[in-house]
């Protein structure tokens, strides 16, 4: 029997078809990789493997039984998601974005260690995967006793796979894995896949399909919400178009006219800052100094202290008050509020979305940038939902003005909150990983976007990626972070 049989299978929701006619077949021995455009289905599909969504029509097959006892709880299908539901202490209440900042609040996360105990299913008897195994494949030993609110986006992500692990899945779907990871992991993460394989796992991932790792047999590709073409990994050959959507360059000067960075002398002034948790130190004497019209990177492996970093900027580090920090001319501490400074900050950031309510609509995410808050929680303005709508339609997501967050694809979801960070006017514009969910094609887009809004103001930028291949053109300092000290500073990268 196979290990999975898809047929005809139709998904919809709120009268939307989001999966159509979805036939696939996974036999033993084989391992996906589920690929093409961001919005192509992706995502949707893995979901209604796990059972998540409900087929509207058609039938799911596996070659795994659940629940043959009453008390075994196992279920042979686990699935990572781009996005954690992290709850604290008391499994009841979400956590929240500045969270991890604040030690006392912090304190109401589980630890990593915490977490992976809770993970484990008691009821089941064969163990393949034990607490001390997913530490080591995934390399969390140094993370144990840190909050999981206090994890980088890509340690939160080895979290959640070694986290899945511990349920022993014979399925194990994996939703973009390589987005957010730093540079060794992702090469090292073909290793890791063989090993979950040699355990007993089938993998199918989505993903952009110019990384392949080395364990995936077959290749899916969808488009439309529906599988078009399934091959051989070695006969698939990555998409090579190169049109990109048009940027109206005028349009971006008239929406961006309001920018103001060059009426500060420094944007960022750091002198020796350093930030300690208890005995553990992230940052280690850090001096940066961001001019007004500067386009910085910012690279660093996951955990090297770039989001703690970028916290002290955005005001929402209560250590700044304890460091030789100026911002925008002002010293923290010398009377500013956090909204004084975070007025002045367009902010884009996995984490951020990860705390994001999705039941908000497109132009509502938009809109409660002029207001730094996470969601509309105000009447709306009518003049600053028509500036809103002129991003979205300048981002080419119009068509998801009035649809919530949730039902967006995860590339649509990215670029909201891209305009949410632009729609204000900041004089500076930090974005953290902006591209992640974006496919080849769209991050192109992307950056030939900023570098168009850099051409038209003095925006200051802090733009930070794991590859440098992925920065805009417009980049020409760089920071480099290693385990929260600057191991390498450049005023041109070009």
């Amino acid at each position: 029997m196979p290990v999975l049989k898809l047929e005809n299978i139709c998904v919809k929701s709120q009268q939307q078809t989001l999966l159509n006619n979805i036939n696939l077949t996974v036999q033993n021995g084989e391992h996906w990789l589920i690929t093409g455009a961001a919005g192509a289905g992706k995502t949707v599909l893995l979901n209604t493997i796990a059972g998540r969504l409900r087929p509207f029509s058609g039938n799911i097959e596996t070659a795994y039984k659940t629940n043959q006892q009453p008390s075994v709880l196992w279920n042979p299908v686990s699935l990572v998601t781009s996005k954690h539901h992290f709850k604290d202490i008391t499994n009841t209440s979400n956590l929240y974005y500045q969270q991890r900042y604040n030690s006392s609040d912090s304190d109401q996360a589980l630890t990593v260690i915490q977490y992976l105990q809770n993970s484990i299913i008691h009821e089941h008897d064969n163990n393949n995967w034990t607490v001390e195994k997913v530490v080591s494949l995934l390399q969390l030993q140094h993370l144990l006793d840190k909050e999981i609110i206090k994890l980088s986006n890509g340690e939160t992500k080895r979290l959640r796979i070694a986290s899945a692990l511990l349920h022993q899945p014979r399925l194990l779907l994996l939703d973009d894995p390589l987005s957010g990871l730093d540079y060794d992991t992702q090469q090292r993460f073909g290793d890791i896949l063989a090993e979950i394989i040699a355990a007993g796992a089938t993998i199918m991932m989505s993903g952009s399909g110019h990384e392949i790792p080395a364990p995936i047999t077959h290749v899916a590709i969808m488009k439309d919400g529906t599988i078009v073409e399934t091959m051989p990994v070695a006969e698939y050959r990555p998409e090579t178009e190169t049109h990109l959507p048009p940027i109206d360059r005028q349009q971006i000067a008239q929406l961006t006219s309001g920018v103001k960075s060059s009426t500060y002398n420094d944007i960022v002034k750091m002198a020796d800052v350093t930030v300690k948790y208890d005995e553990l130190t992230i940052l280690n004497q850090i001096n940066w100094l961001i001019k007004p019209g500067d386009h910085w990177a910012l690279f660093g492996h996951n955990g090297a202290g770039k989001s703690t970093l970028l916290s002290l900027i955005n005001g929402d580090n209560p250590q700044a008050y304890a460091n030789d920090i100026v911002l925008f001319d002002k010293k923290r501490g010398t009377g500013e509020s956090i909204w004084d400074i975070k007025s002045k900050i367009g902010f884009v950031s996995p984490e951020l979305y990860q705390y994001f309510p999705t039941d908000q609509s497109g132009l509502q995410v938009i809109e409660s940038g002029y207001y730094d808050t996470q969601g509309l929680f105000r009447p709306s303005n009518t003049a600053r939902a028509a500036k809103a709508l002129e991003w979205m339609k300048t981002l080419h997501i119009d068509t998801y003005a009035r649809k919530p967050l949730k039902a967006m694809p995860a590339s649509t979801q990215r670029l909201c909150l891209l305009a949410r960070a632009l729609v204000k006017n900041p004089p500076l514009l930090i974005l953290d990983e902006p591209c992640q969910g974006l496919d080849k094609l769209q991050r192109q887009h992307f950056n030939a976007l900023i570098d168009s809004i850099a051409a038209a103001t003095n925006l200051t930028l802090i733009y930070v990626t794991h590859y440098a291949s992925e920065m805009p053109a417009c980049i020409d300092k760089v920071l480099r972070l290693e385990k929260g000290s600057v191991t390498a500073t450049s005023a041109t990268i070009r």
